[in-house]
C-alpha cells in the first residue's frame, strides 16, 4: 500500500501529462510549430517541472518504484530549472513525444495498482 502523499504526486504528474496531451491537440504536431510557439513551449516546460519534482519526492519514499528512467526525468527537471537557457528545443520536444506517452501508461498503471 502507497502513502497518500504519493498518491497525490501520481496524480499531478498524470494530470500534468493530461495537460500536455491537450496541448498536442491543439497545436499541430509538427517540431517547427513546438519551436515557433513561446507559449506552448513554457507550459510544456512547466509541466516538465512538475513532473520531474512529483518524481523526486516519489523517489525519496520509494526508490525502487516502477518508473522507467525515473532519475533521468529528475535530472531533466533539474536541467529545466537550472539550465533553463541552454536547453535544446529538440530534447523538449523529444521528450514530449516519445517519453511522456511511456510515462503516463507506467503513472496510471501504480495509480491502479495502489487504488486496489
Amino acid at each position: 500500500m502507497v502513502d497518500i502523499e504519493t498518491s497525490k504526486r501520481l496524480i499531478d504528474i498524470k494530470c500534468s501529462i493530461e495537460t500536455i496531451e491537450r496541448f498536442l491537440e491543439r497545436c499541430p504536431r509538427r517540431f517547427d510549430a513546438f519551436c515557433a510557439d513561446d507559449m506552448f513551449r513554457s507550459a510544456v516546460l512547466y509541466h516538465v517541472a512538475i513532473i520531474g519534482e512529483a518524481i523526486n519526492q516519489i523517489l525519496k519514499r520509494y526508490p525502487d518504484i516502477a518508473i522507467t528512467s525515473a532519475r533521468k526525468i529528475v535530472n531533466t527537471r533539474n536541467y529545466v530549472i537550472h539550465g533553463y537557457d541552454s536547453l535544446d528545443n529538440e530534447i523538449l520536444w523529444s521528450i514530449v513525444i516519445n517519453h511522456v506517452p511511456v510515462l503516463k501508461k507506467e503513472v496510471e498503471a501504480l495509480i491502479g495498482a495502489f487504488a486496489s
